[in-house]
């Protein structure tokens, strides 16, 4: 693997023999560098050539660069981190296609002259063929890192340098997209430089799935809609290169019908079906003859194509799922199994018509919006109206737990794992989800170095509990929410980008109640009717001014907010007529509220009860100790966070605030 500068002169002296047809002793050279120049040598390449050839034209390299844009953009960060660390080493790192031709090139501005003199240029072609025995073109002819050095090369006047080089691989097919070399002159050799290039092209590698994954995630969730139809044609899903990557239920019999029918060549399932690479709106060079080319829909996106979705017809034209279609085509849709749900507003019934779609499938499924608006409520619907309503929905709140207990709560533990673990340990939430649905809400609240174990479980589809090396096999539907921008926390680097696409395969927004505040008259009347009989006492009834007022108000607590007022209410008033004179006294000023921290109110404060001051008091000093962490003042009083934030606004404090002051009342 690795030349030996110590023997270049008998190295120089076998290739002048080599080239006089003499024979060269077995041990005179590596084998690999000996099979190069036997190769140069039937291809009749020039011993005596100087340079490389010319460099392309300015407008050829320019839509040579073009082809190789994804190879230059994974690449181009990583050879620029180089360029600081070969700025004094008197190499340069250069990066060619598969061909040989370079595409980019960094490093020390002084070895810039002598690396023009042979034309070791972006454009020049460093192939074999054109340039004999070098690390570029022996690393493409044999796909393994090579280092050459002096004497080994070919070619005369590439022998005053030392070059070490690897192929860079496609890391879906491990074809071979490029190379990745570091040259200087001779007196520069290192065998470091070899174990350089090698963790370089790793680093690219990297990058390149990382790009080819996000293109996959985006082409999921464009067609996803598309697979989760109600329709009895067959529907699959084809990556850049014409790979199947998903297909509906219906494929499987699509097939098997057409293999039955007139059409020959269709295979028995789709892990042998290729149709080959296409780019913008064209179709695959290699179509097979029972594909129809208006079966072929090119998916596009942001001007890029990043997939095909080809569309299967069944034959026996049967139709399912006649209330879907409805839905498709744009007429009213009941809630079926969506009860919970109430009310009538446009963006609501988006909302619930989207999870419904969603409800059929069991791809993972992100739900957004604000704290309080109900994204549990649309997790449990999901859940009872798929496949899996009789299987466990387990749910779990990743901003109410610490780092240690959120990841024993997720995985579980094994007997002895840790102090006071349990005998025979616990099951985690995500085994306990296996066959059923995990609902992980505040999902943007899991630590940052707990993200990568979820991610393996949801790739892998195993769990390891805590203490033990054997894992187990779980399978489960995930729906995840949250009321954060997680696009902004991946920039701020809080939130893990492949883990994000992995959990918002599609999403569904949830409206906040201020924007659909018509749907308030039919939440007072079933929490009115539901609040009554838990508690066993009449059925109240909102007067008109109480019920305009609340239509008013912007509810930064949503419906979570709703109700616990209108709970307050029926408990609190001496009639079942609810007035405006039942509301809180926030409500009835119509103060408009934007969260559920509260800056300390300029009214006067009501006066306070001798308990509900030490209760005030104790609110304080659990703020202070917990610096104004909300989940960790909870946790220390023992109540809910929602309980936590109707306390806040009932004494009127501000944790942002009293947790710097350290006021007292």
């Amino acid at each position: 693997m690795f030349s030996r500068p110590e023997n270049d002169s008998r190295v120089m002296a076998t290739w002048e023999r080599f080239l006089c047809g003499e024979e060269s002793s077995p041990d005179a050279l590596r084998r690999l560098i000996d099979d190069s120049w036997r190769r140069c040598f039937d291809a009749s390449v020039d011993p005596a050539r100087n340079e490389a050839p010319p460099p392309l034209p300015e407008n050829s390299l320019y839509s040579l660069r073009d082809e190789h844009g994804e190879l230059l953009s994974a690449s181009t960060p990583v050879m620029a981190l180089a360029r600081e660390f070969l700025s004094e080493t008197g190499t340069v790192m250069v990066l060619t296609d598969h061909s040989g031709t370079i595409l980019n090139l960094e490093g020390d501005s002084s070895t810039r002259g002598a690396a023009e003199n042979v034309h070791l240029l972006s454009g020049a072609n460093w192939s074999e063929l054109a340039c004999g025995t070098n690390a570029i073109g022996t690393a493409l002819e044999i796909g393994q890192p090579v280092q050459i050095h002096s004497a080994e090369h070919y070619c005369a006047g590439i022998k005053l340098w030392t070059c070490s080089a690897t192929v860079i691989r496609d890391p879906y097919d491990g074809t071979i997209l490029g190379v990745i070399d570091v040259s200087g002159l001779n007196t520069t050799y290192n065998r470091h430089s070899l174990a350089l290039v090698v963790t370089t092209a790793g680093r690219i590698e990297n990058r390149l799935a990382k790009l080819e994954m996000d293109i996959r995630y985006r082409l999921l969730e464009y067609c996803m809609r598309r697979l989760t139809s109600a329709t009895s044609d067959g529907i699959i899903v084809l990556d850049r290169r014409g790979n199947p990557i998903k297909a509906n239920e219906r494929v499987s019999s699509v097939l098997t019908d057409l293999g039955d029918g007139c059409w020959d060549g269709v295979p028995g399932d789709l892990s042998s079906l290729a149709l080959g690479r296409a780019d913008g709106n064209a179709l695959p060079a290699t179509l097979p003859a029972w594909i129809r080319k208006d079966w072929l829909e090119p998916v596009i996106h942001n001007g890029q194509r990043i997939g095909t979705l080809l569309t299967l017809p069944n034959r026996r034209g049967a139709v399912f799922g006649s209330t879907a279609s409805q839905a498709d085509n744009g007429e009213p849709v009941g809630k079926g199994g969506f009860e919970r749900v109430i009310g009538q507003d446009p963006a609501l019934m988006e909302a619930v018509k989207r999870a419904q779609q969603l409800a059929r499938s069991s791809v993972p499924v992100l739900l957004l919006g604000e704290t309080g608006v109900g994204k549990d409520v649309f997790a449990r619907c999901i859940h009872d109206a798929g496949a899996t309503k009789d299987a466990p929905f387990v749910a779990l709140n990743c901003g109410g737990f610490s780092r240690e207990l959120l990841t024993s709560e997720l995985f579980g533990y094994a007997e002895g794992s840790f102090t006071g673990a349990r005998r025979g340990g616990m099951m985690g939430k995500v085994e306990a989800a296996d066959g059923g649905t995990l609902f992980l809400d505040e999902i943007g609240e899991m630590p940052l170095d707990l993200q990568p174990h979820f991610l393996r479980v949801l790739e892998e589809g195993e769990v390891y509990r805590l203490g033990e090396n054997k894992p187990r096999k779980v399978k489960f539907r995930l729906i995840a929410a949250t009321n954060r921008d997680l696009r902004k926390e991946i920039d701020e680097g809080r939130f893990r980008m492949d883990l994000f696409y992995r959990v918002a395969v599609t999403s569904i927004r949830i409206p906040a109640l201020r924007d659909h505040p018509d749907d308030i008259p039919l939440l007072a009347e079933h929490y009115l009717r539901k609040v009554a009989a838990a508690h066993g006492i009449e059925e109240g009834v909102l007067l008109h001014d109480a019920l305009d007022c609340l239509k008013r108000y912007r509810w930064p607590g949503n419906v979570r907010e709703f109700r616990n007022v209108i709970e307050s209410m029926l408990l609190t008033s001496h009639d079942a007529r609810l007035s405006i004179d039942s509301l809180p006294a926030e409500i009835r000023a119509g103060h408009v509220r934007t969260s559920p921290t509260l800056a300390p109110s300029s009214e006067p404060q009501r006066r306070v009860t001798g308990l509900e001051q030490a209760e005030r008091e104790a609110i304080l000093r659990a703020i202070r100790s917990c610096s104004g962490n909300m989940a960790a003042v909870a946790r220390e009083l023992g109540i809910a966070k929602s309980t936590l934030y109707l306390k806040l606004k009932r004494f009127e404090l501000d944790p942002h605030v009293d947790s710097v002051r350290g006021n007292r009342v």
